[in-house]
């Protein structure tokens, strides 16, 4: 039987909740990665995610476990472990056994916040982060809307979602849109940004089309970290926030936000109709059913108006491991 994707779970940063929706105390179950992980947050407001059995006995945390102060507490002995994965109590015993103190006696994740989100770390080997997550000043900054938030659950994998973007191809037989150019992409080590600029066609909110100079700036920061800023009719900045379940499935979120308008003003029907048309058929539902039928072709017949697909797969190939295969998704 093929494989719909030949390639492992890439690492990185990864959305795994939303700040505000992890409140202190909580302790939810959630599933990816391939693994069944909790993830909580204690008393004092620190965010934690490890996995979510216990190796004392293999009971799940998140099935009756609770956040007791700066750890939790397993349901079915009261053992409790810290965000480092560390055992710092068992009520019931006099010496708590030296290899459930150590760090990583549960393996644990590192974890940030920014943006709003709360962020793990994924490497299949337990590699430290190599990289930073890019903060973004429209996400906090008090002249910018709450963020508005958008899910999508099917089955793909973060490397097919974000190539999308650099297909040109497809923008004018799956979402009718006008031509789209290139624009001007750089690539540093684990960061790609593209800027393109140029005239496009737009249909006002009271009916009437009107050509605009735009421009839309993207920064893919890894494999689940992109912001897409647009600039032009409307100004509006939106997170792609792409996090893997399995090697064949994935929750795909967006979160848009934008300078702060009166409710029901030109400016705020504006960004709505163009928040409307990125997340219908026009823009991401007409992507899913796609992604969600289709296989990965590692060696593709291109022609020379399909844009620089080989080129993004180089890049993407380094958030595999390279002790795992293919390592390379990119034709030679």
């Amino acid at each position: 039987m093929r494989e719909r994707f030949p390639m492992p779970i890439p690492f990185g940063w990864f959305f795994i909740g939303y700040s505000d929706e992890l409140k202190a105390g909580d302790l939810k179950s959630v599933h990816y990665f391939g693994e069944d992980l909790v993830l909580f947050r204690t008393e004092s407001g620190a965010a934690g995610v490890m996995e979510a059995y216990c190796p004392h006995l293999g009971a799940h945390l998140g099935h009756g476990g609770k956040v007791d102060g700066e750890a939790v507490r397993c349901p079915f002995h009261a053992w409790a472990f810290n965000t480092e994965g560390a055992c710092v109590d068992v009520p019931y015993a006099k010496v708590i056994p030296p290899a459930a103190r150590r760090p990583g006696c549960i393996r644990s994740y590192p974890v940030c916040e920014k943006n709003g989100v709360v962020w793990v770390w994924y490497h299949p080997d337990n590699i430290a982060p190599t990289f930073e997550v890019i903060e973004r000043e429209e996400t906090i900054s008090p002249e910018w809307s709450a963020q508005q938030r958008f899910f999508w659950a099917f089955g793909s994998n973060p490397q097919e979602i974000a190539e999308n973007g650099v297909d040109v191809a497809h923008f004018r037989y799956v979402h009718k849109m006008d031509a789209v150019p290139e624009g001007e992409t750089t690539y540093a080590d684990h960061v790609r940004r593209s800027v393109v600029r140029g005239e496009r066609t737009v249909t006002m909110p009271d009916g009437q089309t009107r050509v605009v100079n735009s421009e839309i700036e993207v920064i893919q920061n890894g494999a689940g970290q992109k912001f897409t800023r647009f600039k032009g009719i409307a100004d509006l900045m939106l997170q792609v926030l792409v996090t893997p379940v399995e090697r064949d499935s994935c929750e795909l979120r967006f979160s848009f936000t934008h300078p702060k308008f009166e409710p029901g003003s030109f400016e705020d029907k504006v960004i709505q109709q163009a928040i409307a048309g990125t997340i219908g058929q026009t823009g991401v539902e007409g992507d899913i059913p796609i992604w969600h039928n289709k296989i990965h072709r590692a060696r593709p017949i291109l022609c020379d108006g399909d844009g620089p697909v080989l080129m993004f797969r180089k890049y993407f190939s380094q958030f595999y491991p390279d002790s795992r295969e293919p390592t390379r998704v990119a034709a030679e």
